[in-house]
């Protein structure tokens, strides 16, 4: 095996719960984060390199050029798993030489060939899953073993020519909050990667447009008993609200490719106050305003229908398109591409639906494109990857900081 350490190291991340908490108001949003940043500290400092977490949790390293190169390049991964599925007592799951069959993970958790085409591809190699009680956490710890182990190579290589690699892993990315403290001064970097994409091959340039909305309905609360033309329900005009969305087009569950959407994540409250939260997609701001507007057209609806609520939507703006910035040194993407093609992969240009840390930095002047882990099903009991893909990962990995060294 080219990278001995590789499997090893990443199953140890995973074992470690990061789960991120959208309704925190802390950086980290929850402490655990900072337990693998601690983790993965220590592991820089043993390679030699110089290594520190800062006090919202984000870890900066830097492995020193060894030979003359014009450009600084980061490698970004994030360390928190997703709020939507549990990560505490992750029990990764290796299959050795994989038969190419459906993986039953548990009585009810399967991952079916037929839904993970693939899946076809993959057989004899070596599989990691969940044990199906929780998500595995490729999302991101595939793509920090990737950075890791590709440093660790790249020091136990000094013929391969490399720049200074600025290394930094994040808090909080799956609750859109992690550049939020983000010190690019410190990090120091002239382009980077986030090491953060799906299937192999993958190289992505281009995310949607975001948007977040959080809806709040005042209702009047009275005793039932004694309600009649007093009682306005907040439950029952959010849930009218949440009827009259689109049924057939504008959702996830609709949608594909460069169609946009939008999406109710969370819903709460009781008679008197009842809250919707709301996320808005699209790859084009003009669209993305067009869907928020369509929401607001519900609402009027709503709000004349039950002219004594008090119905109110705050949207903030999340994140845009980082391909309007990455067309601006094109060389970032077309070096990923040629790094791919010169390690035996086939490079797929593609757009996210989604986001990444990588498109809040291009708005900051770091222009960072993501590349694949190799990891499926993120977010999900069927999550997924091959070992032979995360090593291809390594593989582009040195190559590109290989290329990047000979810019000029």
């Amino acid at each position: 095996m080219k990278y001995p350490g590789l499997l090893e190291r990443f199953l140890k991340y995973v074992r470690v719960d990061t789960q991120s908490d959208p309704r925190s108001d802390t950086i980290p949003s929850t402490e655990k984060q900072k337990e693998l940043g601690r983790m993965l500290v220590e592991e820089l400092r043993k390679m030699g390199l110089e290594a520190e977490m800062d006090e919202y949790g984000y870890v900066y390293s830097s492995l020193p050029a060894n030979t003359p190169s014009k450009y600084k390049i980061g490698l970004i991964a994030h360390m928190d798993t997703s709020p939507d599925v549990s990560g505490a007592n992750v029990n990764p799951r290796v299959w050795e030489n994989y038969d190419g069959k459906d993986i039953v993970l548990n009585e009810g958790v399967v991952i079916k060939v037929d839904e993970n085409p693939d899946l076809r591809v993959k057989k004899g190699e070596t599989i990691i899953t969940s044990d199906g009680t929780t998500l595995l956490g490729a999302d991101d710890k595939a793509g920090i073993a990737e950075i890791i182990t590709a440093v660790e190579y790249l020091l136990s290589h000094p013929e391969i020519p490399h720049p200074e690699i600025k290394i930094a892993f994040t808090p909080d990315e799956e609750i859109g909050r992690g550049t939020v403290k983000f010190d690019l001064e410190r990090f120091g970097a002239d382009f980077a990667y986030t090491v953060d994409g799906g299937a192999l091959g993958e190289i992505e340039d281009e995310t949607f447009c975001a948007d977040s909305g959080k809806l709040v309905i005042k209702g009047i609360n009275v005793h039932p008993g004694y309600a009649k033309g007093k009682l306005v329900n907040a439950i029952k005009i959010a849930s009218e609200v949440v009827a009259r969305l689109p049924k057939f087009t504008l959702s996830p569950e609709t949608t594909e490719g460069k169609e946009g959407y939008l999406h109710p994540t969370d819903i709460r409250g009781n008679v008197e106050k009842a809250e919707v939260d709301f996320i808005f997609r699209a790859f084009e701001v003009e669209e993305l305003k067009e869907i928020e507007a369509l929401l607001g057209k519900i609402l009027d609806v709503v709000r004349a229908d039950y002219p004594r609520a008090e119905v109110s939507l705050e949207i903030k703006e999340q994140y845009r398109n980082m391909k309007y910035k990455l067309q601006e040194e094109p060389r970032v993407v077309d070096l990923a591409i040629r790094a791919a093609r010169e390690v035996g992969i086939e490079p797929r240009r593609t757009s996210i639906r989604g986001g990444t840390d990588g498109a809040m930095l291009s708005y900051r002047g770091l222009l960072t494109p993501n590349l694949f882990t190799g990891g499926h099903n993120f977010h999900s009991r069927q999550e997924w990857i091959s070992l032979q893909d995360m090593e291809k990962a390594v593989d582009l990995l040195v190559k590109l900081m290989e290329l990047w060294s000979k810019e000029k």
